[in-house]
């Protein structure tokens, strides 16, 4: 198991290094893109785990086996599969519930494929899956604790739910259904299987409200980055820049068949790149 683990874990680093996100974590003084880099391989081989881990058992052992790892290292044990987050840690004071949350997400992905869940559910799984991530972001950033805590709520969930939106027929493919139940059975679906709501003509009634959602994530992650210093909120920015361009095309689109694939605009991140990375 170990073995197979540190595999994984070194597999998840070298995705890391590929990942459109560290390019955007590229233009950090060195310190802070590294505590990145450590953080997104983390968010990486924890979610490769419960998507490629194999069986159910397996996947819980190996989360298992990552949660046993973070309560070492914060017990002061720096070897073993945390070991990489060991100096982040240290200088930017990172917390231990927000990795634990990042786990429980994945857990929540491997107990059960998630289908349908209440609109409740759908929050809880945002706020594990992507606030966390971002409420150990921004101590990286240096952003003050209040308004560091408001961005990684507001963003985190506007890239999550635009996340969920770009890959409703992927995620029907394995079984998941991210849209909320509620608003299936405003749109008056009864049957919530992934794979027969991914084959409807039409799910703008359902995704719509989803999308105006997400927008309104953006806009309230975006006037938190505009009250803080451009050093601060650079990378965070990037991010929304790049992802607030798929949440247009995803408007632009409409989620009507055929729902060609997007992807994140290369010239939107370039772009972003340039603006935020250099002064």
């Amino acid at each position: 198991m170990t073995a197979a683990l540190e595999e994984t874990a070194e597999l998840a680093r070298e995705r890391a290094r590929k990942s459109s996100f560290y390019r955007a974590m590229a233009i950090l003084p060195r310190e802070k893109r590294d505590a990145m880099f450590e953080i997104y391989s983390f968010c990486r081989a924890v979610d490769d785990i419960a998507d490629e881990g194999g069986d159910q058992p397996t996947k819980k052992a190996g989360l298992e086996a990552w949660r046993r790892a973070i309560d070492a290292l914060y017990a002061g044990d720096n070897s073993g599969l945390a070991a990489g987050l060991a100096a982040p840690l240290r200088r930017f004071g990172l917390a231990r519930e927000d990795f634990l949350a990042v786990i429980d997400g994945m857990e929540m992905d491997v107990d059960a494929d998630i289908v349908a869940p209440s609109a409740a559910t759908l929050d809880l799984y945002c706020d594990r899956v992507a606030s966390a991530v971002g409420r150990l972001s921004v101590r990286v950033f240096g952003m003050p604790e209040q308004e560091g805590i408001a961005l990684a709520y507001h963003l985190g969930r506007a890239l999550q739910l635009t996340n969920i939106l770009r890959d409703i027929d992927e995620d029907a493919g394995i079984g998941r259904l991210y849209l909320p139940r509620e608003n299936l059975e405003a749109a008056g679906i009864s049957d919530p299987t992934p794979e027969k709501v991914a084959g409807l003509d039409d799910l703008d009634a359902v995704c719509r409200p989803l999308l105006l959602q997400a927008k309104k994530h953006f806009d309230a992650a975006n006037e938190i980055m505009a009250s803080q210093s451009r050093e601060r909120i650079r990378a965070p920015k990037i991010m929304s820049l790049a992802y607030g361009a798929i949440w247009r095309k995803l408007d632009a689109r409409g989620f009507k068949k055929p729902r060609e694939r997007i992807s994140t605009p290369k010239l939107t991140l370039l772009g972003a790149i340039l603006r935020y990375g250099f002064f």
